[in-house]
């Protein structure tokens, strides 16, 4: 069973989990199978025998009903009792008809056909009978009608009960059988998925058991080896045994063993050089902080002069910002002032508009006073025709007409007036559009203006920011260098550190025990000599800064410095 310990996890799982669901598949199948057979015996019970057994009855009832109202009619003597009789019978026969369809249908055995074929031939014979029957009942023979009923008509009729008892009794057989193979088939498939379940847990345990006992064992072995690893023990022999994920856990749990060997050894080595090396280093650092505190100090006199140059350059740059506060001022000013002029003059177009409507109107008024004293002329005319009587009439339309030629009179008088103002507002109209004209163009002068302020204070803002970038160049240079200062002081100080670390990790390496061959590969390699590095003679820091053109230098030369 190597083959089986060598195989993944994974796959070991799903073979075992594999083989548990195909005899759960089995299972559920046997079920299905043993359920369509119940299904099958009842479906033929319910379908076939039952119904079959309610036909062959409605037949068996039918046939009594038909042959009551057959006597019935014969007994009867008055031709709306036979007819009555014959509607009954007309109608049992056609429920016999239809009950013996539907039994046909039925039929699912020879012999019963057979049986059923005999009843239908009876049944024909029965007819013919009674057709002679009630031919002589409607004749008015009475008694032959009765010794024909009596006589081969009633045998006929009880070989048809016969044969319909015969038909009940088959299906009633089948039914017995369906229900004696139907509870044969669930004891069997009982017995078979009992087995089956008690099968399938067996297997499922024992698949279980191997699973657990293939993956345990490796990880047990697993845990003791880390468990002497954490001591510091790297003496440990580790065996693979199997190629699935826990012998890939061993084997790895083996390397990292030999590599932690490896590491130690090296690591024991290597406390010594870098003991040797730290002491070197430290006086490398002491050099170069002294050669850094110089460099800092020009970089603080460069810093002063570019703060005067700074201070200088501000001061313009707030003065134009001012000049151009005013001038925005003075233009918004300005512009309100040709807004309020703008407004003026709609003011003055609405009026003129208005007072020309009031003439319109004015002159409609004078119409109508017109129209009126026609009217009032045309009514003293026909008051004078009218003679005495039309005299009070005459008197009214007189005092309508004077009104009417007061009403025309003052229309006039103020139409002269509104159009006197209409002209006037016209020439103030003028006036206020020349106003606007003027104001627009001192608005316009008064924007260039403006902008010649907003151009001169922008180059200041730039000229003042680029010497602040300068500022801060020098600044920030100044910050490294004396940030280096102190990191130079700190890396000798590290420098002592190291070596006491370095003799703490000897200590801390001893702990881990070694074997012969990795014990051998761990001796200490003499280190290897760093020279100490040549002073350098600091450069003198400028006193005197450069022209406009490098005072101007854009950003990115003082990131590439």
């Amino acid at each position: 069973m190597k083959w089986f310990f060598d195989l993944k996890i994974a796959t070991k799982l799903i073979l075992s989990f594999g083989a548990v669901l195909l005899l759960t598949a089995a299972l559920g199948v046997s079920a299905i199978f043993s359920m369509a057979r119940i299904n099958t015996a009842s479906t033929d019970l319910s379908d076939n025998w039952m119904p079959s057994v309610l036909a062959a009855m409605n037949m068996r009832s039918d046939v009594s009903d038909f042959r009551r109202w057959e006597l019935a009619h014969m007994l009867a003597a008055q031709d709306a009792d036979m007819a009555q009789n014959e509607t009954r019978m007309s109608e049992t026969q056609a429920r016999m008809k239809a009950d013996s369809d539907k039994y046909r249908s039925l039929i699912s055995e020879p012999g019963e056909k057979e049986v059923f074929e005999r009843f239908l031939a009876l049944n024909d014979e029965f007819m013919r009978l009674h057709a002679t029957m009630l031919s002589l009942s409607r004749e008015m023979k009475k008694e032959e009608a009765r010794a024909l009923a009596v006589g081969p008509s009633a045998q006929v009729m009880t070989d048809m009960m016969v044969a319909l008892d015969k038909l009940v009794s088959i299906n009633t057989d089948g039914g017995v059988r369906s229900s004696a193979s139907a509870d044969a088939t669930y004891e069997a498939s009982r017995a078979s998925l009992i087995g089956l379940v008690v099968g399938i847990v067996v297997v499922g345990m024992l698949l279980a058991l191997w699973v657990a006992r293939s993956v345990a064992r490796p990880l047990i072995e697993a845990v003791g080896v880390a468990r002497q690893v954490a001591a510091g023990d790297l003496t440990a022999h580790i065996i693979v045994q199997s190629q699935d994920e826990t012998g890939q856990l061993m084997q790895a749990l083996k390397d990292m063993n030999a590599s932690l060997q490896k590491l130690v050894g090296q690591v024991r080595s290597g406390t010594d050089t870098i003991a040797t090396a730290s002491s070197q280093i430290a006086a490398g650092n002491q050099d170069l902080s002294s050669r850094t505190e110089e460099q800092a100090s020009s970089l603080e006199e460069t810093a002063s002069s570019m703060e005067e140059l700074t201070s200088t350059v501000k001061q313009n740059a707030d003065n134009a910002r001012q000049a151009n506060t005013m001038a925005l001022t003075s233009s918004s000013i300005a512009i309100e002032g040709g807004k309020v002029v703008g407004e003026v003059v709609g003011t003055m177009a609405s009026i003129n508009e208005s007072s020309r409507k009031i003439v319109d109107i004015i002159a409609v008024i004078d119409g109508i006073a017109f129209q009126t004293n026609i009217l009032a002329l045309n009514a003293a005319v026909e008051a004078a025709r009218a003679g005495e009587q039309g005299r009070g009439f005459a008197v009214v339309a007189t005092e309508v007409r004077n009104l009417a030629q007061r009403s025309a009179a003052a229309a006039k008088d103020i139409k002269v007036l509104i159009g006197d103002s209409v002209e006037k507002v016209e020439a103030g109209s003028k006036l206020v559009d020349q106003a606007g004209r003027t104001m627009d163009d001192i608005v316009a002068s008064i924007t260039r203006v403006t902008d010649i302020m907003s151009e001169i204070t922008a180059a200041s803002s730039e000229q003042s920011a680029g010497i602040e970038q300068v500022n801060q160049a020098i600044a920030q240079m100044d910050q490294v260098t004396q940030q280096n200062a102190a990191l130079v002081e700190e890396a000798a100080a590290a420098a002592e550190s190291m070596q006491e670390q370095a003799a703490s990790l000897s200590a801390v390496v001893s702990i881990f025990k070694l074997d012969a061959a990795s014990a051998a590969a761990s001796r200490p390699r003499a280190p290897v000599a760093v020279q100490a590095p040549t002073a350098v003679t600091p450069a003198t820091a400028p006193r005197q800064l450069a022209g406009t053109a490098r005072r101007a230098a854009p950003v990115d030369e003082w990131e590439s410095f």
